[in-house]
């Protein structure tokens, strides 16, 4: 799992539950070929399935690097890193063969060191790089969103997670395990406590909340009873719950307390997460700026009350913090932590910066 500071290119790989991005990267910033796979869940379907996904994703870049070697002028076409990166490729198995690659994995659902570790021994086995190295894919959104490794990212989408990092490789982490690790909140954890309240809502038990109306009526019901019902009994899919987050947020803007209650805890914890990160790290009370990257769907929204709450609670908090939402995707993180992994100069990362903007 060392990192070979020769490799002559990165195959950088960010895997989230539902999509899967590659991108083959030379030693000078240039993208030498990408693809785009299926969801990397190891939990639900075990590692090697979940591994084989990756790989479909993998030989379809490095066929790709292939084949833009192969147009190059002449047989020598190309910078070194090229060369070395389309050796082999497109025609073992999608494995690096010959190349001299170093692997820079971000994948979902590695939450703890330890499996990490097990992933990394998986990508090894699969033989694409000389080198392996794993992290949570919460650290591609991180390095997506700033100019140098420094910095922490809280990432809000179907969960929450938060991770902060240094240019000297400290790192502050948390194992965003839902609340069996101390979480609460992402679009799965606003929808659940809506529906909480909606339920104890209608019945008497909890006060009164537009929350009670609205959730049924996002699936044609007209009543929590019939939509609890429905959920129990699967005729509503228990993975649909997500699709209630928006609808928190409609409520909220239109003044339903409990609905705005529930945006602002929400906002209180990505605060909270970030500023922890900031203080492991010595960051918070930085005399010079410090990024604070928002990604993650529910973040990305731009929500004004809660991305608003945010950045207010943020300046009184860490006064140093500079809240920003991430626009790059997260595969050119992973390709940045490469790049920061082998050594390569920062010029490099400035052109792969400047070819992911370009789209």
């Amino acid at each position: 799992m060392g990192v070979n500071a020769a490799a002559g290119a990165v195959l950088a790989i960010d895997a989230g539950n539902s999509k899967t991005d590659v991108a083959l990267v030379g030693a000078d910033g240039t993208v030498l070929g990408t693809a785009r796979g299926g969801g990397f869940r190891p939990q639900a379907v075990g590692v090697d399935a979940a591994v084989g996904v990756l790989e479909a994703a993998v030989e379809r870049a490095m066929r790709e690097a292939g084949e833009i070697r192969g147009a190059g002028a002449g047989r020598d076409a190309g910078t070194g890193a090229g060369r070395d990166a389309g050796a082999g490729v497109g025609r073992d198995s999608g494995a690096a063969r010959g190349a001299t690659v170093h692997v820079s994995a971000c994948l979902a659902n590695a939450d703890l060191p330890v499996e990490e570790e097990a992933l990394a021994r998986a990508l090894e086995a699969r033989g694409w790089g000389v080198s392996v190295r794993v992290r949570n894919d919460t650290f591609a959104v991180l390095r997506a969103g700033v100019d140098e490794p420094r910095g922490v990212a809280v990432v809000c989408g179907a969960g929450i997670n938060c991770v902060g990092l240094l240019p000297d490789g400290r790192t502050a982490r948390f194992p965003a395990l839902g609340r069996l690790s101390g979480d609460w909140g992402g679009g799965g954890g606003l929808a659940d406590e809506a529906l909480w309240y909606a339920a104890r809502a209608e019945d008497g038990r909890g006060e009164p909340t537009e929350l009670a109306r609205a959730l049924p009526a996002h699936f044609g019901l007209g009543s929590m009873y019939a939509l609890i019902e429905a959920l129990h009994l699967g005729r509503v899919p228990g993975g649909r719950r997500h699709e209630l987050a928006p609808l928190v947020f409609a409520v909220g803007a239109g003044g339903d307390p409990v609905a705005r209650s529930l945006v602002a805890r929400l906002a209180d914890e990505v605060v909270t997460m970030a500023v922890v990160a900031l203080e492991r790290l010595g960051l918070r009370d930085a005399r010079e700026p410090v990024p604070v990257v928002l990604g993650g769907s529910v973040l990305a929204a731009g929500h004004p009350e809660l991305n608003g709450r945010i950045e207010e609670s943020l300046r009184e908090r860490a006064p140093s913090a500079v809240p920003t939402v991430v626009a790059a995707p997260p595969v050119l993180g992973a390709a940045l932590l490469g790049l920061d992994d082998v050594g390569a100069p920062a010029a490099a990362g400035e052109a792969l910066r400047a070819r992911f903007a370009r789209g």
